[in-house]
């Protein structure tokens, strides 16, 4: 699972996601992408379920990227536990993901295969998504 190696902080706030995708918004790597359609924060394990998704289904022929990463810390309390005593401790990452965004490249496929490994990788996700090519 992705995670961050150091943070500057260890625990952050949870934001919010205004806006659409100004980088990270046009297929650079590859010749195949899949793009978000709606703001939202996807968890490390999400990504990682997505990425198991397209590997397997490509069977391993091309090359994938990951154009996201999870390095938001989201913290939690555990269950059954009274109100105040502070922010609870960090339990995952996640990624805030803007609307435009490219969340995973792919070439080296046939365009065909391409939107069938990506169609597998969106229902891991929790947002709705759209198959682009690159152009040019």
């Amino acid at each position: 699972m992705l995670t961050p190696k150091k943070s500057k902080y260890r625990k952050a706030f949870k934001g919010k996601i205004h806006g659409v995708a100004k980088r990270g918004s046009t297929v650079s790597f590859g010749t195949y992408g899949l793009k978000a359609l709606r703001p939202e924060r996807i968890t490390a394990r999400q990504i990682e379920a997505a990425r198991r998704a397209i590997t397997r289904h490509i069977r391993r022929i091309g090359k994938v990227w990951i154009r996201i990463f999870p390095h938001v810390p989201v913290s939690s309390k555990p269950a059954e536990v009274r109100m105040g005593s502070g922010k609870g401790n960090p339990e995952y990452q996640i990624c805030r993901v803007k609307p435009g965004m490219i969340l995973f490249e792919l070439d080296g496929v046939l365009p065909e295969v391409a939107e069938e490994a990506f169609q597998l990788a969106a229902a891991k996700l929790p947002i709705p998504t759209k198959f682009v090519k690159r152009i040019g």
